[in-house]
């Protein structure tokens, strides 16, 4: 157990896990090797595990590739879940490579013609708009394909908390996301007279970063909505693909999404007579957590007061705190080594940021962070919660640094946990 600080005003610190196996591969690296991310694939099985039997029946369980695409990764999680969400004709062709049997929802604004046709045969394609609808439509006809569809929808339904609450809002305001109610009636009488295309429900991603009560009461709201659009436009509703939103808390890394609670409210939304299957597509909550930035510092240094610790890589190797403005949670882990026959510079007791190698302020990676112990040149870092939104995120060719190397600790064994352990 390594101990972590989130933030200076923490006044109860978080001690976060990283695991023993990473622990182990981290120590044993080369210095050649850092920056290097880290993943732990049986804690990841063990954590999908537990998501996967912690949703009741008739709830089916995407995985958003956007997050972390990683083949690994990919691999790591099919025994535990129904399909993969992509988002762009690049995750599709490299998803289907790496699993080419499992189903494949494509979803996200402004495909392009070739995109389309490419996912003439995906088992679900997520139109985006009237105009996307009839390019589909021409282009499942010319491969001589029907293509099952869902419409994003902008539905009239209030974000718990209103848009401004959440991290990210994708609807319950003006988006660029989905169509409002007016155009997906008209999206209802084209398909109506489409036999190339066959609508089987509404996808509606509302916002990210809510915890399982809101994001419960959300998926309540959302079925009930879209029950009453179908009956108004006189469609079956077999699905409802609600998205993922499910908070991830950089802040306090050892509170995680309480999907047993979530369960419980997907199962009875389910229950609703006439319910359709529903489906949900976490990402970072599925992968975050098993994956760490591991690097050193490079340096120690004082400026009007402030220390300051330049670790090797940075914000172009991971995109993650500059990109939501927050410190990402870290485990200092110590070497002991120094070759060097003058004194070795450390800090102890007082706030310090770590920094990266770029020639930007913005290159910080965590913020005025009091340390439990004494932070010396040589040692290694550990960032915890980088299993998402990373490197595959990240303007990795800026200045031209080298890139991190990659590690995937394989799992041990097949492991299904009890609901309540899902972490």
């Amino acid at each position: 157990m390594a101990r972590v600080i989130t933030h200076e005003a923490a006044a109860d610190p978080a001690d976060v896990l990283v695991t023993e196996a990473v622990r182990e591969h981290a120590g044993a690296l080369a210095d050649a090797e850092l920056p290097a991310y880290i993943h732990d694939l049986d804690a990841l099985s063990r954590h999908a595990a537990g998501i996967s039997s912690a949703l009741p029946p008739r709830v089916e369980l995407y995985y958003a590739a956007k997050a972390n695409p990683a083949a690994e990764v990919l691999r790591t999680l099919a025994p535990h879940i129904h399909g993969i969400e992509v988002a762009s004709g690049g995750e599709l062709a490299h998803v289907r490579r790496a699993l080419p049997d499992l189903p494949i929802a494509f979803g996200g604004p402004g495909k392009t013609d070739d995109e389309l046709a490419a996912a003439t045969d995906v088992h679900r394609l997520h139109v985006e708009s009237e105009h996307e609808l009839r390019r589909a439509a021409a282009l499942a006809r010319a491969h001589g394909r029907t293509v099952d569809v869902l419409l994003r929808a902008n539905p009239p339904v209030d974000v718990p908390g209103g848009p401004a609450a959440v991290p990210l809002a994708m609807g319950g305001r003006p988006s660029p996301f989905g169509m409002d109610p007016g155009a997906l009636d008209l999206c209802a009488q084209i398909l109506a007279d489409e036999p190339a295309l066959r609508l089987r429900g509404i996808h509606a991603h509302l916002a990210s970063g809510l915890g399982a009560t809101a994001l419960g009461s959300l998926a309540e709201h959302l079925l009930d909505w879209a029950a009453k659009w179908a009956a108004r436009n006189r469609v079956d509703l077999h699905e409802l693909d609600i998205g993922g939103g499910m908070a991830v808390d950089y802040g306090h890394p050892a509170t995680h999404f309480d999907w047993p609670a979530y369960g419980r409210a997907l199962a009875a939304t389910a229950a609703h007579p006439d319910a359709p299957v529903l489906r949900i597509e976490p990402g970072r909550a599925l992968t975050a957590y098993h994956g760490w930035y591991v690097t050193d510092v490079l340096d120690l240094k004082h400026s009007r007061g402030q220390a300051f610790a330049v670790v090797r890589g940075g914000t172009h190797h991971l995109r993650t705190p500059a990109a939501r403005g927050h410190s990402q949670p870290l485990a200092v882990l110590p070497r002991h080594r120094w070759p060097h026959p003058w004194p070795r510079p450390a800090v102890r007791g007082e706030p310090v940021t770590f920094v990266g190698q770029l020639c930007t302020p913005k290159d910080v990676l965590a913020s005025r962070l009091v340390l439990p112990g004494t932070l010396r040149i040589g040692d290694r870092v550990a960032f915890a919660m980088a299993g998402a939104y990373a490197w595959n995120i990240s303007h990795r060719d800026f200045l031209m640094h080298p890139p991190p190397t990659f590690h995937y600790l394989p799992p041990r064994e097949n492991h299904l946990d009890q609901a309540g352990s899902a972490t």
